[in-house]
């Protein structure tokens, strides 16, 4: 398929799954279309998307289940678009891997502004990878860091810990990069909201608490990964009712 970026929709309602599809065609993408999960999971594998977005109310398999079974092989950006309300599903949804949702009915240019809040962060390619390897870059320069025996490139997307490769979503990428480069300054989880939709820190936009809540989910998400505590952090220390900074440096 060339350069063409392809985003998947996996929505089983004909006249949401055409919204979408608009909404993805208009910001440049190829986009293809999947009505239920067990097909969006096989579309997902063959097409190898850049952005989904993903029904929670699927007519097989529940987008929770759907989610888990593409991040097995894919960091494709996943917006769950649902119409349940409860704070309960969206914290479910982040859990199974998505990146970001949306609650029907929802304006597409709200949409489509997060998609392409989402595409400006980079994705990880092999050649990428391959330069990173190179000893040029000086730790803690801004692309490269390492911080308690935790290693991140930014240039290949990897993070590694005591030498041990971890596979992150690009929002908890995002996030692990966030605080390595604020250091020991606390980011409040506006900041981090923000970040991950590409504005400025000092912008004044509107951010909402369960945007906030998503940002905690993402956090216990990637603390679990990297296998760290709450109570005695080796990386992300918490700073009760404000937000989150690095734990000092180990002697």
């Amino acid at each position: 398929m060339g350069d063409t970026r392809v985003g998947l929709v996996i929505e089983d309602d004909h006249d949401i799954r055409e919204l979408v599809r608009v909404v993805l065609t208009q910001a440049g993408f190829e986009v293809r279309a999947a009505s239920s999960g067990a097909e969006g999971v096989l579309a997902a594998k063959e097409l190898d998307p850049a952005v989904i977005t993903l029904d929670l109310g699927l007519p097989d398999i529940d987008g929770f289940e759907v989610a888990r079974q593409i991040r097995q092989f894919s960091d494709a950006y996943i917006v769950m678009l649902t119409a349940r309300a409860e704070e309960l599903d969206t914290l479910i949804g982040l859990e199974s891997g998505a990146d970001d949702y949306l609650t029907k009915p929802f304006r597409p240019r709200e949409l489509r502004a997060r998609v392409a809040a989402m595409m400006r962060r980079p994705r990880s390619t092999p050649e990428l990878a391959e330069e990173a390897g190179s000893p040029a870059a000086a730790a803690n320069d801004g692309r490269k860091f390492t911080h308690n025996g935790l290693d991140l490139s930014y240039d290949s997307r990897t993070v590694a810990v005591d030498g041990q490769e971890l596979s992150l979503t690009r929002t908890e990428f995002d996030l692990l990069h966030a605080l390595l480069e604020a250091g020991r300054m606390v980011r409040t989880k506006a900041d981090l909201v923000r970040r991950l939709r590409d504005e400025p820190y000092d912008v004044g936009s509107y951010i909402s608490e369960a945007d906030e809540r998503s940002v905690e989910v993402h956090m216990g998400n990637l603390r679990k990964k990297l296998g760290d505590s709450a109570q005695n952090p080796r990386w992300l220390q918490t700073v009760r009712g404000v937000g989150y900074r690095l734990a000092p440096a180990e002697n």
